[in-house]
């Protein structure tokens, strides 16, 4: 029953009546609904290592649908690549790849592991150092305070992460292999589901539209870390610095996380120079580098690349960084962007929704795209 209804039901009401059940009705709609949106938020936060996983397996899908109809247009003399042939193939290439990555990972973070505790004493020096150029006293309180810190607690933490990484990247790669076994059947179902092949074919255009703009984001975004992570590399190797190859892997990872994972990225750089060169001004030419390449790549390449493709408020980014890294943590960071715009095109297809989805986008505008575009 809806407000209107309530008007209509009882005429013989008086007004004072019939406005005091319609408000009741909206004071409980709210209610309910903040209801809702307690209980979802708690199953989100306790199913988040299935879900995260789950999120990254459509994405890797969604990454290799298009590929396998390309692939299945090709023809190789009288021979066609068929879709059960194309479909392995691409399954295939995600494992081996999610394996390599993953064990990449994990042995940079090892690396990491066994000689942080070797720099920390180095470490705690260059942070006075750097306290010391405002006052004895502070670079005095600087390093009591950082020694008072359990510095093998953190690092025993950040190997069981990579431990926790190997098990989500199996069950990514499970969850990817049912969806590939699912893709055949999936335009018959969503017409069944719909009970109308124009809305079905609605909601196809609807979900072709995310999965094109998220893998146009992820695409540039992979290309643009690796050249900011290749450069990175150079510059240590370079200056003969330790830890090349991790740093360069981090700094892969952190760029997939809007704003704030350049910017961690480039801070560690300068810190991990600070440590190992015994001239504070070498350290902060490196650290100068670092922040122009950060700069140049992440500021004027990526949003180059992106186009219009995106069309999300930066404000709306930091937000959905915010609620998501709360909600999932590290996992959360990583998806934030790519959930914001699939809930900005969707808002745009839905009128009672569609104040969120001018909220979310950068101009006012989300734009609905048509498949044809």
């Amino acid at each position: 029953m809806t407000p209107h209804d309530i008007e209509h039901s009882a005429p013989d009401l008086p007004d004072t009546q019939r406005q005091s059940l319609v408000e009741r009705y909206r004071l409980q709609t709210w209610f309910l609904g903040i209801i809702a949106f307690a209980v979802i938020l708690f199953l989100l936060v306790q199913a988040r290592f299935i879900l995260t996983s789950l999120v990254f397996a459509i994405i890797l899908f969604a990454l290799t649908a298009d590929a396998i109809s390309a692939f299945q247009r090709l023809r190789i003399g009288s021979w066609r690549i068929t879709n059960w042939l194309a479909s392995i193939a691409a399954f295939a290439a995600i494992a081996v790849v999610l394996l390599t990555l993953s064990a990449l990972i994990i042995s940079q973070i090892n690396t990491l592991v066994t000689t942080t505790l070797n720099y920390t004493d180095q470490a705690i020096a260059a942070i006075a150092r750097l306290a010391n150029l405002f006052s004895p006293e502070a670079g005095a309180t600087v390093e009591a305070s950082i020694r008072s810190i359990q510095v093998s607690g953190y690092v025993g933490s950040l190997a069981g992460q990579a431990g926790n990484l190997l098990s989500a990247t199996t069950l990514v790669i499970l969850f990817v292999g049912f969806l590939f076994a699912e893709r055949l059947w999936f335009d018959t179902k969503l017409e069944n589901l719909m009970n109308d092949k124009a809305r079905a074919q609605r909601v196809g255009r609807i979900i072709h539209s995310i999965v094109r703009r998220v893998n146009h984001y992820l695409l540039v975004k992979t290309g643009v870390s690796a050249a900011t992570a290749a450069v990175i590399y150079a510059l240590m190797t370079a200056f003969g610095l330790d830890f090349a190859g991790p740093m360069a892997v981090l700094t892969f990872v952190l760029n997939y996380i809007p704003s704030v994972g350049s910017i961690v990225a480039t801070i560690l750089l300068g810190l991990v120079a600070l440590i190992q060169v015994p001239e504070p001004a070498t350290a902060l030419v490196i650290f100068m580098l670092g922040t122009l390449t950060q700069f140049t790549l992440g500021s004027v390449i990526d949003p180059m690349l992106m186009g219009r493709a995106l069309r999300v408020s930066s404000f709306g980014i930091i937000v959905s960084l915010s609620f998501w890294g709360a909600v999932w943590g590290i996992p959360g960071m990583f998806l934030a962007v790519p959930i914001m715009v699939a809930a900005m095109i969707v808002c745009s297809h839905i009128p009672a929704a569609r104040p969120v989805a001018v909220l979310l986008s950068r101009e006012g505008l989300p734009e609905i795209e048509d498949d044809g575009r």
